[in-house]
């Protein structure tokens, strides 16, 4: 049965749809033509890495790839289209980066603002909730820079292109705080039975505890503790 089915499948439309095997040198062409076309296009928005793109400017390179793709393999979009369209994105992004640079409202309207997310070793809260931020996502983008307990960071700031800085305590002024190793947090606890420094499972916050009932924490009103860490990091 699936021998017949091979037999009588219209390999050729399969493989170009309604095109001539002769449009596989055009695409060649096509292809050349805009893969030039992106890099000149990219040397004039600048040298920038992926990372540190703003939003605005992301979107720029999603519409310059879209305007690119399309002529690559569609026999239906000519090329000078793409070019118009490449030359007015090009356009506006220069105008909108030259009133971005006489108006600070506007820049952080179009691009945002930096946020901080940690504060002397715990979370600003608020501005935590404002980002559309998983806490597992913010733990792994420390640990890749060497934290492993959140009494290690006097400040931690989300720039606009998305990146994480991270501003540290000196190792003399390293505290106690909410650690964040994995699996670290699978255990929270309610009633303390070593007395010792806990952290609040939701925003950090630590106190010393004694034994008994943990209570609420005195930042969020959650009753979740975790063991804290004063660990110093590993340079």
């Amino acid at each position: 049965m699936l021998s017949i089915f091979l037999l009588e499948l219209d390999w050729k439309e399969l493989l170009m749809g309604h095109e001539e095997w002769s449009f596989i040198l055009e695409i060649i062409l096509r292809t050349a033509i805009m893969f030039i076309t992106i890099i000149i296009g990219l040397r004039v928005l600048g040298k920038r890495g992926v990372k540190q793109l703003s939003i605005f400017e992301l979107v720029v390179i999603i519409g310059l790839g879209s305007a690119a793709g399309d002529p690559m393999f569609n026999k239906d979009v000519g090329i000078v289209s793409s070019f118009i369209v490449f030359a007015v994105i090009i356009l506006l992004y220069t105008i909108v980066t030259y009133f971005i640079a006489k108006n600070k409202k506007l820049e952080q309207l179009i691009e945002g603002k930096s946020i901080c997310l940690i504060e002397n070793g715990e979370f600003s809260i608020e501005n935590f909730k404002k980002e559309n931020l998983g806490s597992d996502e913010f733990f792994a983008e420390l640990r890749l820079k060497g934290i492993s307990q959140l009494g290690q960071i006097e400040s931690a700031i989300e720039e606009i292109s998305g990146e994480i800085s991270v501003f540290y305590f000196e190792d003399e002024r390293v505290k106690y705080g909410l650690p964040i190793m994995p699996d670290s947090l699978d255990h929270p606890l309610k009633t303390i039975v070593q007395p010792g420094f806990y952290s609040c499972m939701f925003c950090g916050h630590t106190e010393e505890k004694h034994k008994g009932m943990a209570g609420n924490c005195s930042k969020c009103k959650k009753d979740e503790w975790i063991a804290s860490s004063n660990k110093k990091r590993v340079t």
